[in-house]
């Protein structure tokens, strides 16, 4: 481990020296992801894309491999689109996920390899670090912060920076 790593513990997340409070998926931690079953997955994953509201972060301090969402931007949740667990535009018949939430939940978002970019059908997508609706409130899955924090986080992480969750 190392100072770049992000370390999930029962008390937070360790990342630079600091702790940040955190919210996981309802369904706890998992061994076994499966889509939908609200579960934050057990595994070192690397941070593999950010992307941001425009509109919402002007200004901020964000790393300039950091992308911003478009008008169309989803993400494939369905199983049975060959897209699965990947960005998409929009029109799209599959189920997905709006990037461009009218909620601030995605104002900015970093994307894990979790199941990405081969994706398994059925093993679960998107596990992203955003921001929570509130203190406590659970996630469907992915690891949620204090937007504050979000974006001090999203300042100093790197590229390929490890997300190490353990059970």
């Amino acid at each position: 481990m190392s100072v770049k790593d992000l370390i999930l513990t029962p008390t937070g997340l360790r990342f630079a020296g600091r702790r940040f409070a955190c919210t996981i998926g309802r369904g706890g931690i998992a061994v076994d992801k499966r889509e939908g079953d609200g579960a934050t997955p057990v595994g070192v994953h690397r941070i593999v894309g950010m992307y941001y509201r425009p509109d919402r972060l002007r200004g901020a301090d964000l790393p300039a491999w950091a992308q911003p969402i478009g008008l169309r931007d989803l993400w494939s949740d369905d199983v049975t689109d060959p897209d699965y667990n990947h960005l998409v535009r929009a029109p799209h018949p599959f189920g997905h996920e709006v990037m461009r939430r009218a909620d601030p939940l995605y104002d900015m978002v970093m994307i894990t390899d979790w199941n990405w970019p081969d994706a398994v059908a059925g093993r679960g997508s998107a596990i992203f670090l955003h921001q929570w609706r509130r203190v406590g409130f659970p996630t469907a899955g992915c690891v949620a912060f204090n937007p504050v924090d979000l974006r001090w986080i999203a300042a100093r992480v790197q590229l390929g920076a490890r997300l190490i969750v353990r059970r």
